[in-house]
């Protein structure tokens, strides 16, 4: 087992459910995986060897060599930073690398909705930061009946209003007594996403909770990704008035604790402003001394990629002497070129994320890299119009693995992903098999 789920103060994941996904079967419910794989298991496919060109297209791939390397590096700038790592699992959804992530210091996993939670507490995830109100009544008696038969597992969740408040107590007032459900106060801004607008209106939330028969106070939380899209002078100024505003409610709240303080903050764009205005945090405590631990949530930097995050990140190249990388990339074969200047592609939406920027054709397999100046024109359900410069090539049959942007919207649409040695490989080998859970 990783960690230790019996004190409470180490978070874990039982490593024995994580390797028995290996056990589960593949069959056409796979995208990908060919036909010759179906009726085996994960764990008698890997043991053939597979190379990636015995795959079918289209096809998602994350790369084990960039995975490590984001793992170290993260570990490494939050340490450094004087911040405890709580990444957001709803990124990936697989209890495969959430366990890697805690292997590499990882103060617990971030999920967003009740179900998520649940998830993780079958996988055995010790502790869980609940990045969103938990309004659902069933979500919030399973967390109370959670909590009193495991005092050992950590839940905390949010809130951002008063009435919230008080229907959360509603809901719980089954509950047995000594359960109280830790809650942080979530503070938003104007034009922002959930959250309190105003230090004011979040005291008003921090006092419900405290009224709360069945909550109990935890600390502050909120998100500052919505404020800023970029790294320009003003976006960089909107994301630190936010997360100043966030650690002035939290000194207002400071001597109001009973038991803890828990301040959080972060994507996965903003890590270096949210450790700049929060981390000396930690340091400070209030008038009855109850520690404050800073938690940042980043959740994108374990796969990173090579569209939205690459241009915001201040871990990329350019920006630090360890840079993330990429470990995602799609592989899609030509098959069609109706017109000299388009290929089609056998991927589309139903494969490749395109919320945030369309796919970046990047080499051909086996024959180096696409024409200068080709580029994703757009994506339809099933299909990626690429189009070439004049005399570009891209032959029929031809695979070209693409770069992409947003890993949260990556995994979502695959049940089974492979995991190559590496993608800048001549031949590259199959190594693992991630599940994911959506």
């Amino acid at each position: 087992m990783i960690g230790d789920t019996g004190t409470g103060t180490v978070p874990g994941i039982r490593t024995d459910a994580t390797d028995a996904l290996h056990d589960r079967v593949i069959g056409p419910e796979h995208k990908a995986l060919p036909p010759a794989a179906w009726g085996r298991s994960v764990r008698e496919y890997l043991s053939s060897t597979p190379y990636l060109d015995e795959l079918q297209t289209p096809v998602l791939t994350i790369d084990r060599a960039a995975l490590d390397g984001n793992l170290a590096v993260m570990a490494g700038w939050v340490a450094a930073a004087g911040l405890r790592l709580a990444p957001h699992g709803k990124t990936t959804m697989a209890p495969q690398l959430w366990a890697e992530q805690l292997a590499a210091g990882a103060w617990g996993i971030t999920l967003a909705t009740g179900w998520q939670a649940q998830l993780a507490r079958r996988f055995g995830v010790g502790r869980v930061l609940l990045a969103n109100t938990l309004a659902d009544p069933i979500g919030l008696r399973w967390a109370a009946s959670e909590l009193a038969h495991d005092p050992d597992f950590d839940l905390l969740c949010w809130a951002d209003d008063v009435a919230t408040v008080e229907a959360m107590d509603r809901q719980l007032a089954g509950a047995p007594a000594a359960v109280r459900l830790p809650v942080l106060v979530e503070l938003g801004g104007p034009r922002g996403r959930t959250g309190a607008r105003t230090v004011a209106a979040a005291l008003d939330v921090a006092a419900a909770i405290e009224r709360s028969a069945h909550l109990e106070l935890a600390g502050v939380g909120g998100y500052e990704g919505p404020f800023a899209r970029d790294r320009s002078p003003a976006g960089l100024a909107a994301v630190r008035g936010y997360l100043d505003e966030l650690a002035r409610l939290h000194r207002e709240l400071a001597a109001r604790y009973p038991r803890r303080a828990v301040v959080t903050a972060g994507g996965s764009a903003f890590p270096d402003l949210a450790a700049e205005c929060l981390a000396g945090l930690a340091d400070e405590s209030g008038s009855a001394g109850v520690p404050t631990t800073v938690v940042l949530r980043s959740g994108a930097y374990l796969i990173h990629d090579d569209g939205f995050y690459a241009e915001l990140s201040p871990l990329v190249a350019g920006r630090t002497e360890r840079p993330l990388r990429s470990a995602m990339h799609g592989w899609a074969r030509t098959l069609s070129r109706p017109e000299p200047e388009l290929a089609l592609l056998d991927a589309g939406k139903r494969d490749l994320p395109y919320d945030e920027g369309l796919p970046v054709p990047q080499r051909i397999s086996g024959a180096g890299p696409v024409p200068a100046g080709a580029q994703v024109a757009k994506l339809n359900d099933q299909h990626t119009f690429l189009r070439l410069p004049e005399g570009g090539d891209v032959p029929l049959g031809s695979v070209v693995r693409l770069g992409l942007s947003h890993p949260c919207t990556a995994f979502d649409k695959w049940r089974l992903i492979p995991v190559i040695d590496s993608a800048d490989a001549d031949r590259p080998r199959v190594v693992d098999f991630l599940h994911t859970f959506f």
